[in-house]
Order: structure tokens, then sequence, then C-alpha cells
């Protein structure tokens, strides 16, 4: 009997786009590795790139090794008052055009007008301090203390019309009421407190003295609204830098914060306190 044959399969000549698909999908998935490693967040990157200098341009920093044991910080001496009590005047707010409070409140005036107008900014004040509110958005990311590339702009040229005065600067930090529990953030209070003291530390790299600074987080726990509308969290999600006269009202405003706090004859009685000459002035002496 013969046998049937056979029939052979036929050769599937197409295998090769199995394998190019697989290339370019792999191709592809190079591209958007690549891109995303070349979108850099330019504050995180200045952050990073101030701590490795202070590291490796400190020689003391870079040569001792880590203390262990009971070796005391370098620094022990209590913080000094910004103004002597003898060099404190008598009671009374000074209207003169040199006042350093409503010169720094006339040219943050001046350098965020576009911000003021679009209700971004707030500049208020009174004859003892003045406060420049900033709506957080402006500053970080959703429960985020990170400071964005926008906050770098804002804060630089706040610091730079600070640093020629002496007067203290106390950051405030507020949320909403929403919850948040991260690991690196477990309440509104951590959020808080971080996203005031990363304005402090952006203040300090654009020259602020660090010795004039603080920075306090509040929480949730003194909106100037509701928190029922999306409206009244996004104002109650904002920093404030307050300027004081001197260092007494600072320490007055950290307890109640400037929103809750009058200035009271006690405060009044402090004093004032001006702004250092210029190096530009004492040269010239």
């Amino acid at each position: 009997m013969r046998r049937r044959r056979h029939a052979e399969e036929p050769e599937n000549h197409e295998r090769w786009l199995v394998s190019y698909a697989d290339f370019i999908t792999l191709l592809f998935a190079f591209f958007v590795v690549m891109y995303s490693i070349s979108s850099v967040n330019e504050g995180k990157y200045k952050v990073v790139s101030q701590a490795l200098l202070g590291v490796f341009n400190d020689p003391e920093r870079s040569m001792r090794p880590i203390p262990i044991g009971d070796e005391r910080p370098l620094a022990v001496r209590p913080a000094q008052p910004l103004v002597k009590d003898s060099e404190q005047p008598d009671a009374g707010v000074s209207t003169a055009s040199n006042d350093p409070l409503k010169t720094i409140a006339d040219e943050v005036r001046d350098a965020f007008g576009d911000l003021i107008r679009g209700d971004q900014m707030t500049i208020r004040g009174n004859e003892l301090w003045i406060e420049i509110e900033l709506n957080s958005s402006l500053l970080f990311g959703s429960g985020d203390a990170m400071p964005s590339d926008n906050a770098f702009a804002i804060i630089d040229k706040v610091a730079a019309i600070l640093k020629p005065f002496a007067n203290p600067v106390h950051v405030e930090g507020f949320t909403d009421n929403q919850p948040i529990r991260t690991a690196q953030y477990p309440t509104n209070w951590e959020l808080s407190s971080a996203r005031a003291a990363s304005i402090v530390r952006l203040l300090a790299m654009g020259g602020v003295d660090p010795g004039r600074m603080a920075s306090v987080g509040y929480g949730e726990y003194q909106p100037v609204t509701g928190n029922d509308t999306p409206e009244g969290r996004a104002r109650n999600r904002r920093v404030v830098l307050v300027i004081s006269r001197n260092l007494e009202v600072r320490r007055s405003l950290t307890s109640t914060g400037a929103a809750n706090a009058t200035p009271d004859a006690a405060l009044r009685r402090a004093g004032t306190q001006s702004a250092p000459a210029s190096s530009a002035a004492v040269a010239g002496q």
C-alpha cells in the first residue's frame, strides 16, 4: 500500500516582524527613560549643588572625621539680641522715608506687582512688622516641601530686598485641613514646618543672615478662611514672611502667629531697628 505523503507546513516568512516589534518597543522605552532623566527639577538640582559645594569647599568639614562621643558643637554661644537695650529709642513709630519696614514693603510691591494684582501675594503690616504672604502653590507642589523652580526665582528676589537690612525675619508655614499621611510628612504639622524651613534655607542661600531668621509651622490650625471649598483651602495653604522691627517683636509672634498678634504697648516700647549702613557708605567715610 502506498503511504500518503504528509503535506509540508509552509514556512513563516514574517517571523522577523516579531523581533522587529520587540526592538521598536525597547527603543521607545529607552528614549522615555532618557527623557525622564533629562527633565531635571532645577530647584532640587540647586539644593543638591549647594550641599555638595558646602561639603567639598569647606576644608574643615571635608578633612575632619565624623565626631562621636561627647564632643560639643563649635557654636555654643546663645544668640545675641540684634539691638541692645541701650540702643533702642523710645516708643513711637518712625514715619520717615528711611524707615526699613516701609522701604522693604515698597520694594516688594515694586518687584512683585503682578503677583499682588493676581492675589498670589499680599503685603500688609503695622508699625512693628510687615507680612509678605505667598500662596503655597507658587512655591511647592501638592503635599511637598521641595521648592519648585518658581520658588527659587521668587525667593531670590525677596532675599535681594531683605539682605541689606538687619530686621529679623520670621517665616510661618500653614496648610489646609486635608489630612496627609506619608512617610515623610505624617501630619500637616511636619509639612507646614518643612515648608517654612525650606523658605528660610532659600533666603540664607540668597545672602540673608541666618542669625536673623526663624521658621515655624502652624499646620491647619490658623486658617484665614473656611476649608469648606477648594478656594478656601487654597487660601489657607500659604507661607508668610514676617519682617519685624526687632528681636523681641519676632519672639512675641512665634507663640501666636502674625495673624493673631496685635502691636500692644509693650512691643511698642521695644523700639525700632534701623538698617545698617551700606558697605559703599562705610567705605566712603
